[in-house]
């Protein structure tokens, strides 16, 4: 087994979030299977939103897009607001996927990418299904068909999960690596093609 490099995107502006609770959670559970993993946490970067000018600029998109290229794979917990994913992951992504003057190439290309959800209730479970189409037909994203959605009722105390979500979490990074691995020598490259 090779050391792959798998950061987590925590992409809540909430200063109590459960999403973030997740992001650390999942980085500790990629480390312990001996891959490198750091959480990135959106709030520390201050990225601006995203116009397809000024956002190229700033030193939170540079530095955005040279993890997003670097990793192996990403992980991007988020919140579920109003039946979708936070605002936040969408500017994440539309910053570092745009594609434009400069020699600009999206970070995104060929990435594994899982979803960690923190919702209120368990009915928008399908919420991030709209994003990882985008994500696969843009960018040519392999999406790890394990998303761990995590409601509300899914918590023991402050924060632990319930056994049967902590063990859906772990398989769902499990999976992460796993094709993490099996595609990092992939023999193809994509950039915009349809």
């Amino acid at each position: 087994m090779s050391v792959l490099n798998l950061p987590v995107f925590s992409c809540s502006l909430d200063p109590a979030s459960r999403s973030r609770d997740l992001a650390f959670m999942s980085s500790e559970l990629l480390r312990r299977q001996g891959h490198r993993s750091e959480v990135v946490d959106l709030t520390e970067y201050e990225l601006p939103a995203f116009d397809n000018a000024q956002v190229f600029e700033s030193t939170s998109f540079t530095a955005l897009h040279e993890i997003i290229s670097g990793a192996d794979g990403v992980v991007l917990a988020f919140p579920i607001y109003n039946w979708a994913p936070a605002a936040t992951v969408k500017s994440l992504i539309e910053a570092t996927g745009a594609t434009g003057q400069d020699g600009r190439r999206s970070a995104w290309f060929d990435k594994v990418v899982t979803f960690v959800c923190a919702a209120g209730l368990p009915h928008s479970y399908m919420a991030a299904a709209a994003m990882g189409q985008s994500l696969m037909l843009d960018f040519k994203c392999m999406i790890n068909p394990y998303t761990a959605y995590i409601s509300e009722r899914d918590w023991e105390g402050s924060n632990e999960l319930e056994a049967g979500r902590a063990d859906h979490l772990a398989k769902t990074l499990r999976v992460h690596a796993e094709l993490s691995e099996l595609l990092a020598d992939r023999t193809y490259s994509s950039e915009w093609e349809i």
